[in-house]
């Protein structure tokens, strides 16, 4: 019997865990993927907005010889503060159902075992689900919800959706690789949040058209080698290698509501 199962072994997670380890509670983490699994799904050379004193936990410094800490450095991180405090967490393990047991205690059933505990924390995040184009042809293999490097996009014809961080830094680093970057954004400008050493660089080589940008466009559908998008102008078709559909993402809600 534990105290409390923490679900999700993100940074919130690791934090719930070790503050449960300074009041003596018997916790157990409960992670699907690797220890900090959102963060090893970010881009492979991803640079945080934060400072690395904003992603601390557990009162542990986090050294970082750059002003914006990285995707690498961030695992590194929170690796080490996991085997400081020697976090009591099991990876690769999915729950799969909570349910109210008797006398106020919850039965927790996972893909290997089941638990009971007292209380039940939740940090499960919200990079998992892809937010959906909701278009014919999203489902073909060109089309990615998630960017991990440009080199798979070298000397392609690429359409980045969105114009957020994640579109922003994808659709600089494949131009700089060699592909031809087309970006469809829904609004009438790049987005206001996105961090302010990217934007002159992104607004310059949209100014200079090394980069197309279709603003107040929105997809239309997907095919094998074309897309069609609706702009302004009406309707309009590209030759395309792949899609980048970074529109963001959203938690779990059926396996919330389902609890």
């Amino acid at each position: 019997m534990k105290d409390i199962i923490i679900i999700g072994g993100g940074p919130i997670g690791l934090n719930c865990a070790i503050e449960a380890q300074k009041k003596s509670l018997d916790y157990l983490v409960l992670e699907k993927g690797a220890l900090v699994n959102s963060i090893y799904n970010y881009p492979l050379q991803m640079t945080f907005f934060s400072t690395a004193e904003r992603l601390e936990i557990g009162d542990i410094p986090f050294p970082c010889t750059s002003p914006k800490p990285g995707r690498k450095e961030a695992l590194e991180y929170y690796r080490r503060v996991t085997q400081h405090f020697g976090i009591a967490i099991k990876l690769y393990e999915e729950v799969a159902c909570i349910e109210q047991a008797e006398h106020g205690l919850f039965k927790i059933t996972t893909n290997k075992a089941t638990y009971n505990c007292k209380q039940v924390i939740i940090a499960t995040g919200f990079y998992d689900i892809p937010s959906l184009l909701q278009v014919p042809g999203e489902e073909l293999s060109k089309v990615h919800h998630y960017y991990k490097e440009p080199h798979p996009y070298a000397f392609q014809k690429v359409i980045v959706v969105g114009a957020s961080n994640s579109s922003v830094d994808a659709a600089l680093e494949t131009w700089r690789k060699g592909a031809e970057v087309t970006m469809v954004v829904r609004g009438g400008q790049i987005g206001e949040r996105v961090k302010y050493w990217a934007r002159p660089d992104i607004e310059n080589r949209i100014a200079e058209g090394s980069i197309k940008a279709l603003f107040n466009s929105s997809i239309q559908e997907i095919r094998l080698e074309e897309v069609d998008i609706l702009h302004s102008e009406g309707l309009l078709t590209l030759k395309n290698d792949y899609v980048l559909a970074l529109t963001g993402y959203q938690p779990d809600f059926s396996f919330l509501k389902a609890i």
